[in-house]
């Protein structure tokens, strides 16, 4: 290759890591901020849910189009729109006061969205083979390194001004990796004079692989599982006794207790994986973390359920990476942008879907037994892992090559 690719993987994880960290200041905090700042008062799980899926749902739609795009002119004009288009809907954010408008401008930054997946697949595909697999489990550690940094900045900046000024915060940072994108990551030369394929096209071949649907299946059913999660946890937070006051700075250390544990044990995961494969890492993972989802269940203390999320976290660290290694063994080059796309797509249906669905459980339900539905939910995917025999598949979709 003309360029490290050692070099472009620093320089696309720092972008991840800022974008990762924008994100994470603000947007895990949207129930607070629908709270005190919007004034929602009635059905707020309801609202929460609804706020965090939309966007999703947008991306969700809009997500194989922009693949296509990458694969037709390139990873990296994806990585400069979208950065540029979350700074500016950031900041947006901070202007808004009805909760109807703010649903509005969630939708458009679903619509803009896509810096991480367009980042993820310009490292697998601008990365030799033999490397990919670690590759990608390092790219994991960036957006997991900013859900530790992002919360804790958000948590401060709302405990001492407001949850609305922690979108300016997010304004500025998203910026500096849309910089990052435009004048420092590289992409090989590309060819753009093939025709770009349809959005119908890519979907029926992407069904014809058998491997990847599987592969589809479970990076959507991982997403859902962190998704249903994440608005409940600072409702959950005040169910426990933490003051009104100090919430958003309470799961703001407990949103991090899972991604320092992803930054410590992602690289690990990732080395065992190029060894001994990566199906068996994911059926760990998946095995792990549906455990300790279900333990949560027992936990009626704020320290006591930081530290479980913190010891579920250093298992489920290896189960997307897992997937995105295995996507790029079972496709080929000149798809990767597409698959990686589709991909997206299934994991923004998840991650609108989780927040919605656990918005209507937790107003019907103890938020402690979302935590079991969750556990159950990931060993059934861990045994979907086994009865479809995915190393199997794997390695006859490689064959096939």
């Amino acid at each position: 290759m003309r360029f490290s690719w050692k070099r472009n993987l620093i320089v696309l994880w720092v972008g991840v890591f800022f974008c990762s960290t924008a994100y994470s200041i603000s947007i895990p905090f949207l129930s607070i901020f629908l709270s005190d700042e919007l004034g929602v008062t009635n059905h707020l799980e309801i609202w929460s849910g609804v706020s965090f899926g939309i966007t999703f749902l947008a991306s969700a739609l809009i997500s194989p189009y922009w693949g296509s795009l990458a694969d037709k002119y390139g990873r990296k004009p994806m990585l400069i729109r979208s950065g540029f288009s979350l700074a500016a809907l950031y900041l947006i954010n901070y202007f808004v006061h009805d909760p109807y408008v703010f649903l509005i401008v969630r939708v458009l930054q679903g619509l803009l969205a896509g810096f991480v997946p367009a980042a993820i697949a310009m490292v697998a595909t601008n990365t030799p083979e033999d490397k990919t697999g670690y590759a990608l489990s390092i790219m994991s550690t960036a957006g997991a390194t900013g859900s530790i940094i992002g919360p804790l900045i958000g948590g401060v900046v709302s405990f001492y001004t407001s949850n609305r000024v922690a979108f300016l915060f997010s304004a500025g940072i998203v910026l500096v990796s849309a910089l990052i994108a435009t004048f420092f990551a590289k992409e090989e030369n590309f060819d753009r004079s093939a025709p770009r394929s349809h959005v119908s096209d890519d979907i029926k071949e992407a069904r014809s692989n058998r491997a990847f649907m599987t592969l589809l299946s479970l990076a959507g059913i991982s997403t859902f599982s962190v998704m249903i999660l994440e608005p409940l946890i600072p409702i959950h937070l005040l169910d426990m006794g933490i003051a009104k006051s100090s919430a958003s700075l309470s799961s703001g250390i407990v949103f991090s207790a899972v991604g320092i544990a992803t930054v410590l044990m992602a690289p690990q995961w990732g080395r065992i994986g190029s060894r001994k494969g990566f199906g068996m890492i994911l059926f760990i993972g998946l095995i792990g973390g549906g455990i300790g989802n279900i333990l949560q269940f027992f936990v009626t203390g704020y320290v006591e359920f930081a530290v479980l999320r913190f010891a579920y976290g250093l298992f489920y660290a290896g189960v997307l990476p897992s997937v995105n290694a295995m996507i790029v063994q079972v496709i080929e080059p000149g798809f990767r942008g597409r698959a990686f796309g589709l991909n997206q797509a299934a994991s923004q249906l998840a991650t609108m879907a989780g927040p919605i669905i656990g918005g209507l459980l937790g107003a019907f339900i103890q938020i402690r037994w979302v935590f079991v539905i969750n556990g159950v939910m990931l060993l059934v995917a861990a045994v979907l892992v086994k009865t479809r025999k995915l190393d199997s598949q794997i390695a006859a979709a490689r064959s096939a090559e």
